[in-house]
């Protein structure tokens, strides 16, 4: 039978003729067999280039930096991949910690390493510690898995005895568990023949020089006219407050030389706020938010049930925030 009559009996223009089950048979067994040879050539060519590679033994990179890790395994004609991250307080941050396939174990060159990488010791942030008394503040650290490092004491004006003045690492600081902070706790006031430097923040200038003069200290002066404060007002000093002074020392005074419009009386915000009742002192700070960014207008220990009253001009701030110990505890619009 030759190739017209073929085709003229099983590609005729009827439907039964591809209907035929003799004809889809045939079909089957050449679509088959075509896909038998394609896996075949396939399965083939890839055993070929599998086979073709050298075979190599995957190196320890356990315990090694990424960089050295990686170096490793290029040296090796082997890839690496990153499986994950993990918390671990006695590997440093970056390193490897596990691999697979294992060390020496026998690959072809172009395996993929799958390794996981030690993220250091789990971080913590450092609470706040200034106006605690020092059994507070060890507790404190503890239930953060912090621990108490160097206490050190220093004479105040502003804390009792006892109290913590500062702290280092500072508050809010992203450290390691079982990091040390070390403190500085208040010892009472001086002894006769120590002279400390007084908060005069918010008070005003004339106090100052008056205090200044009698311990034979020298002050000079800076004006801040864009201070939120009326003129006068001390907004900054130097040194700061429960410094060691002596005779002859300069004292340096920020002040605010804020003048109202003439004729016209600036209406003013208050910032009325009292200290809770319970506990031990507080650390007080009060920020104000405006359109040139925060700037502080208190920063301060204070007892329980004490009263701050503070002012800003209307337009000077949109809001207050006023923070204890750290924490934010109320934030106010000024309207």
């Amino acid at each position: 039978m030759g190739i017209k009559e073929f085709f003229s009996r099983h590609f005729s223009s009827t439907e039964e003729s591809f209907l035929n089950p003799g004809f889809l048979l045939k079909i089957a067994g050449v679509a088959l067999a075509l896909f038998l040879l394609t896996y075949f050539l396939f399965s083939w060519t890839m055993d070929t280039v599998i086979h073709s590679r050298k075979e190599v033994i995957v190196p320890d990179i356990q315990g090694k930096s990424a960089a050295n890790a990686l170096q490793l395994i290029s040296e090796n004609d082997l890839a690496m991949k990153i499986a994950g991250y993990e918390f671990n307080d006695s590997v440093p941050i970056s390193t490897v910690l596990r691999q697979v396939p294992p060390a020496g174990a026998t690959v072809r060159e172009g395996k993929i390493v799958k390794v996981v990488f030690s993220q250091g010791g789990e971080l913590v942030f450092t609470p706040s510690l200034i106006g605690l008394p020092l059994r507070n503040a060890e507790l404190l650290l503890r239930q953060r898995q912090l621990l108490l490092g160097e206490v050190s004491e220093s004479y105040s004006l502003k804390a009792e005895k006892g109290t913590v003045l500062s702290q280092e690492p500072k508050a809010e600081t992203s450290v390691s568990k079982n990091t040390m902070v070390a403190v500085v706790v208040s010892a009472g006031e001086p002894p006769a023949g120590i002279v400390l430097m007084p908060d005069f923040r918010q008070r005003k200038l004339a106090e100052t020089y008056q205090w200044a003069s009698d311990n034979k200290l020298k002050v000079e002066t800076i004006e801040d006219p864009s201070s939120l404060f009326p003129g006068g007002t001390i907004i900054d000093q130097t040194p700061a407050a429960d410094t060691v002074v002596s005779a002859g020392s300069v004292v340096t005074l920020t002040a605010s030389s804020r003048k109202s419009a003439a004729g016209q009386e600036e209406k003013e915000f208050r910032i009325p706020y009292v200290v809770p009742q319970s506990g031990s002192q507080r650390h007080i700070r009060v920020v104000t938010v405006g359109k040139q960014g925060d700037r502080e207008i208190f920063n301060g220990l204070r007892e329980p049930g004490s009263k701050i009253d503070l002012t800003v001009p209307y337009g000077g701030a949109d809001k207050i925030r006023i923070f204890v110990n750290g924490i934010l505890v109320e934030e106010r619009e000024v309207k």
